[in-house]
């Protein structure tokens, strides 16, 4: 008799991100309003951002240099020439019924940024995303409904018109993501970079930084797309991963099943961890897009495009790189450094002070971030200066203080005691005529452990060190005990 075996069929994700980032402007993209958030409902609104008839948009010219700036950061080409158009779709949050943004002529084009994953055995594995497009565009209002947290069993829905008008950048990425974990870290290195840039503050939990997710699952092999589900309605990098990782395992299953994946917008729902269907997807056509009259065309002079590209910073696959090849830090060190670019600043005034790149990773990423995590600080807000931290690094490498030493004053060091009087009176004692007449008085009054030690408990040589330490108030120098107990015990 035959027997057939069944092949498993091998599935693959096409995930692309749609990242909406909001710009760090004092004002609205199209009007003088506040961008603050917090503030009561309705305050900081006015007759442009609510849609009043007789009013005209003015382009805040800081939302086009944020815009360039972030475009050039992520390796994009720069529209000498763009326009702004009507999105056409009519909520009560959105004053207007039409949304201005950008079309067919984005401000940025055909970028890429680089992502990073460490791998097992600490090794960085890289891949560059590519970015289809970023352009500007408006923000909407904000809904709240009563008695649920969507429309769906609300009883009746309040609208916030503080929101409306406050500039985004919608970064379009290309469907080169092929997980839930690299996904999450596109987003995260994209928060990095505006936050670098100072153009955002990426805070997701504010709706600075707010991510819908495409995804498609296809056959190992198969060249063309599977249908595309969007996903919404996540608030953290971690419910990125999980969404996706969940959607992958559901398209997979209904196809299994013989079912068909229909295009549609789905919501994360984080309480149940499931995606839940919202509704079926608008193409471009449903918005109906026209050039927006009441603009004028947007130039950027090459002059222009040449003072805002030498004004980026380093950014912060650079640093990373640099970090490893040129400081010799691990690619985790590079990472954790860099998350923040006040703590990578911190960094490298500290080296720039003299203070060892290695020795300086390991008290910032270790005792110092344990402390901020445990106060809800940051790096800027201890009194413990970079300089000063350098300062401690050098005592213990030149032998005047232990590192024990050192972590035990660490509390009064990040209060701002200074280095020299944190440390006064406690200079490691290194000279062998002064600790060998200790090790002999430590030696003598211990014969019943000396004897053990030399029958073969050699352990207890760490016995006798402790002594030697505890009578000196830790300031013998560890290693040289080490050696001197060593020599006489034997």
């Amino acid at each position: 008799m035959m027997t057939t075996t069944t092949v498993k069929t091998e599935y693959e994700a096409i995930i692309g991100l749609e990242t909406h980032c909001q710009l760090s402007t004092n004002t609205k993209i199209f009007s003088t309003s506040s961008t603050a958030f917090g503030g009561d409902p309705n305050t900081n609104i006015d007759p442009v951002c609510m849609g009043l008839p007789g009013v005209l948009p003015v382009l805040n010219q800081k939302v086009l240099e944020y815009a360039v700036k972030t475009g050039l950061a992520l390796n994009c080409q720069i529209a000498p020439y763009s326009k702004f158009d009507r999105k056409q779709y009519f909520y009560p949050d959105l004053p207007k019924n039409y949304q201005i943004s950008q079309y067919d002529l984005p401000i940025a084009e055909h970028g890429w940024l680089e992502i990073e994953l460490v791998n097992a055995d600490g090794n960085p594995i890289r891949k560059r995303i590519g970015i289809t497009r970023l352009h500007m565009e408006e923000d909407a209002g904000k809904l709240v409904h009563a008695g649920s947290d969507r429309l769906s069993g609300s009883t009746y829905s309040l609208v916030d018109y503080n929101r409306a008008g406050v500039p985004l950048v919608e970064i379009v990425s290309e469907p080169d993501l092929r997980s839930g974990q690299e996904a999450a870290e596109y987003a995260e290195e994209l928060r990095r970079i505006v936050r670098y840039l100072g153009v955002s503050d990426g805070n997701m939990q504010e709706g600075s930084l707010r991510c819908d997710v495409n995804i498609s699952v296809r056959p190992v092999g198969r060249k063309e797309f599977g249908t595309k589900v969007e996903i919404k309605n996540m608030n953290s990098f971690s419910a990125i991963q999980r969404a996706i990782d969940h959607e992958i395992e559901r398209q997979i299953a209904a196809i299994e099943a013989g079912d068909r994946i229909v295009q549609e917008t789905r919501l994360w729902e984080e309480g149940a961890q499931r995606t839940i269907s919202m509704r079926v997807k608008e193409g471009s056509s449903d918005y109906r897009y026209f050039p927006e009259p009441d603009l004028a065309p947007i130039e950027v002079s090459s002059e222009q495009l040449a003072q805002w590209r030498n004004q980026l910073p380093e950014l912060p696959a650079q640093k990373r790189r640099h970090y490893e090849n040129e400081l010799g830090l691990s690619a985790y060190d590079a990472r954790v450094l860099t998350e923040d670019c006040t703590v990578a600043e911190y960094f490298e005034v500290a080296i720039a002070a003299g203070a060892n790149p290695k020795a300086a990773a390991n008290w910032i990423t270790q005792d110092i971030a344990a402390y901020l995590n445990k106060q809800k600080l940051t790096i800027t807000e201890i009194a413990l200066t970079p300089v000063n931290l350098a300062e401690v690094i050098t005592r213990i490498e030149k032998g005047k203080i232990s590192n024990a030493q050192a972590k035990a004053k660490l509390p009064d060091l990040l209060t701002g005691v200074a280095p020299e009087k944190a440390f006064a009176g406690q200079e490691l004692i290194t000279d062998p005529s002064v600790l060998e007449p200790i090790i002999d008085e430590v030696i003598a009054a211990n014969p019943k452990e000396l004897e053990k030690y030399r029958n073969g408990n050699t352990n207890l040589k760490g016995f006798f060190v402790g002594q030697v330490l505890k009578k000196t108030s830790k300031r013998a120098d560890p290693k040289l005990t080490n050696e001197l107990v060593e020599k006489k015990l034997s």
